[in-house]
C-alpha cells in the first residue's frame, strides 16, 4: 500500500476506492475510526462464515462499538465494546455466542490487538416470528 501526502491527511488508492485519512473529520476517515472499522468489519465477516458454515440463518445483524480512549496516553484505545444484534426465526443464544467465540479466534483483527487492547463481545438475540 502507498500513501500520499493530500489535504489535511493522507490518501491512499484501494481496489474499492480512494481512502483519505486525517486527524480532522473535515479531510477524511480518522485513525481510530478505521481501527475500529477493521475490528468490527473483520469480527462480522468472520461471525457470518461461521453461521453459514454451521448452517444458521439469520436476517440481520448489526454490530455497535463502543470505544474508550486514555487522553494521557496520546489517545490510545484502551477499550473496544462490540454489541452484537442479530435477528432472525429460531435462534439460540448459546449457539450464537459459540459463534462469536469461535470468531474472536479467527478475526486477525482482534487477535493483532487483543493484547494492547481490551476487546469484550456482547450479544442480543431478536427471535422473529415466522
Amino acid at each position: 500500500m502507498d500513501f500520499y501526502l493530500s489535504e489535511g491527511g493522507v490518501r491512499t488508492q484501494l481496489p474499492f476506492g480512494e481512502l483519505d485519512i486525517s486527524g480532522n473529520e473535515e479531510h477524511g476517515y480518522r485513525p481510530f475510526q478505521l481501527m475500529v472499522s477493521s475490528v468490527a468489519g473483520c469480527s462480522a465477516s468472520v461471525f457470518r462464515k461461521i453461521l453459514d458454515k454451521k448452517k444458521i440463518a439469520i436476517d440481520d445483524l448489526k454490530i455497535s462499538a463502543e470505544v474508550e480512549r486514555a487522553p494521557d496516553e496520546a489517545n490510545k484505545i484502551t477499550d473496544i465494546q462490540l454489541h452484537f444484534v442479530v435477528k432472525g426465526v429460531g435462534l439460540k443464544k448459546e449457539q450464537l455466542e459459540k459463534s462469536i467465540e469461535i470468531a474472536r479466534k479467527n478475526c486477525s483483527m482482534i487477535r493483532t490487538i487483543e493484547d494492547s487492547v481490551t476487546i469484550t463481545e456482547t450479544l442480543e438475540v431478536i427471535n422473529l416470528s415466522n
